[in-house]
């Protein structure tokens, strides 16, 4: 089994066997050692559209691109884009919104991930119905301009590819 964690700018890879893993939660589940807090602490905007993150000061759409908040959930069904109608798509709604939206980077998407969670590995009451899946970043793979990086929702891993793929995006933008 691998565990992906992002860290510092740079993807490192844990190995870990899948006993080893069993270990470390039943450890932490009875007490024994301190267990990381992965739960983020968001703000839900008064409107609903909108998730601000208190620990890293971002706004995010609470819900994916092609889909909207209504009744207090998600509706409809999420899009998927290619790399480059992903970025397009931030710029029509920055430009249709007066908003500066935008496609965050790899490590700012990797920050709404919680680690506790699968499928999705996100906080459910602030991102209701997020596809199980690939969420495109901005970060270009600088090794490889043909792939872009993204962050899979099914288990929070971080990964590079081709950019004529179709993934899910959500839009970011900066705080007040």
């Amino acid at each position: 089994m691998f565990l992906q964690v992002f860290k510092s700018d740079h993807l490192e890879v844990i190995k870990m066997k899948t006993s080893q893993l069993a270990t470390l939660f039943f450890t932490c589940l009875l007490g024994l050692m301190p267990c990381a807090a992965t739960a983020k602490p968001f703000v839900v905007s008064a409107d609903g559209q909108e998730v601000t993150d208190s620990a890293t000061g971002l706004i995010w759409r609470r819900c994916a691109e092609g889909m909207v908040f209504s009744l207090g959930a998600c509706t409809g069904t999420a899009s998927t884009f290619t790399h480059e109608l992903a970025l397009a798509r931030a710029r029509t709604e920055a430009a249709a919104s007066g908003v500066a939206w935008r496609l965050p980077n790899v490590k700012e998407l990797s920050s709404i991930v919680d680690i506790s969670l699968s499928s999705p590995a996100i906080d459910a009451t602030a991102f209701p119905a997020t596809p199980a899946d690939v969420f495109w970043s901005s970060s270009p793979d600088v090794g490889s301009p043909a792939y872009a990086w993204y962050v899979n929702f099914s288990n929070g891993a971080v990964f590079t590819g081709n950019r004529t793929y179709a993934h899910y995006v959500r839009l970011v933008r900066a705080g007040q």
